[in-house]
């Protein structure tokens, strides 16, 4: 049985294996960027706050890619979905939170769901052949290395809460909701 704290957000087990572990602490760090971009207006999107150009809906749609990255072209060695197979990353390294300007809350929130269920799917998948140590399929890194499910996890836990740390400031600038 899933508890869930005054926001919504599943507690990670206290007494999971590996994998409950990881996949709590990530659904619970995911459950925080939602309950952080909640109800907000697109002008609410796209504000900054101190001297950062840092926005949530840049955030949201960073995470959409991260998510992809991570779970679907290294886990499983596949090529990008669009819009990512279309950019010029060369001419915009940070086009994805650029790009989060021209669509609406809606749209983000809807591209980051749909994201984070292909993700969730993917870890299933890769566990139906192999444990957490299974290494991702695509090719090594310049270094040889090779990252497996078990790092992408916890990276993506690090990616999450990283993340939910700069949320937490712009949400508080933007209407004062604090937490966390």
């Amino acid at each position: 049985m899933t508890d869930f704290d005054e926001q919504g957000r599943p507690e990670p087990p206290m007494d999971g294996d590996e994998l409950a572990t990881l996949s709590g602490f990530l659904e619970f760090q995911r459950a925080t960027l939602a309950w952080k971009t909640a109800g907000l207006t697109a002008e609410q999107f796209n504000a900054t706050t101190a001297k950062s150009s840092m926005t949530l809906g840049g955030m949201l749609k960073h995470l959409v890619y991260v998510e992809q990255q991570w779970f679907h072209v290294v886990l499983h060695d596949r090529e990008p979905l669009e819009p990512w197979a279309g950019v010029d990353w060369k001419a915009d390294n940070d086009w994805d939170w650029h790009s989060a300007a021209q669509d609406t809350p809606e749209q983000l929130i809807a591209l980051w769901q749909e994201e984070v269920d292909r993700s969730r799917k993917a870890v299933a998948e890769a566990l139906e052949t192999g444990d957490l140590g299974q290494l991702a399929k695509r090719a090594p890194w310049r270094d040889g290395r090779v990252p497996s499910l078990r790092w992408i996890l916890t990276h993506m836990i690090e990616e999450y809460s990283r993340h939910n740390g700069h949320a937490d400031l712009i949400r508080e600038a933007i209407d004062g909701q604090v937490g966390e």
